[in-house]
């Protein structure tokens, strides 16, 4: 189900995580840290789309326990170029939650890559963190299944 929800992308994941890394950038630095987290989503989207990425908001992330599909009411902020899924805060400061929360979502969707921003900070480099679904991982689908 994973390799389903993953297009191909155009560009390699490196590139689009750069991509959306230097966006970011742009909109701290033009509108700062204090704003709620839904005017960071918009700038982000619209910094995006004029470099030509492709992107969808707010995901569903489907969860899938024992074979039986679960509505959890997951979802990502954004998924870019149907390879790097993005998380966007807007809090004092990222905690391990946050973290788990977005590698949750790298498990079930089956996305390689995710960023988690926080635009609540004096230097954006500083709210950044990058994510990689652990290798190891076996699909939703394979959990609990009988031997």
């Amino acid at each position: 189900m994973p390799d389903a929800m993953v297009a191909a992308p155009k560009l390699d994941r490196e590139t689009i995580a750069h991509q959306i890394t230097e966006a970011a950038f742009l909109v701290h630095s033009a509108i700062g840290p204090g704003l709620k987290k839904s005017v960071y989503e918009q700038c982000l989207e619209y910094e995006l789309q004029t470099r030509g990425l492709a992107l969808k908001t707010k995901v569903a992330v489907p969860v899938v326990y024992r074979n039986i599909p679960i509505d959890g009411g997951f979802e990502v902020d954004m998924v870019v170029e149907g390879a790097v899924a993005v998380e966007i805060r807007a809090i004092e400061r990222i905690m391990p939650i946050d973290e788990v929360q977005l590698l949750t979502y790298l498990k079930f969707s089956g996305h390689g890559i995710g960023l988690l921003i926080n635009f609540n900070v004096p230097l954006i480099k500083h709210g950044m963190r990058r994510l990689l679904r652990q290798a190891y991982y076996h699909p939703p689908l394979l959990i609990g299944a009988a031997n």
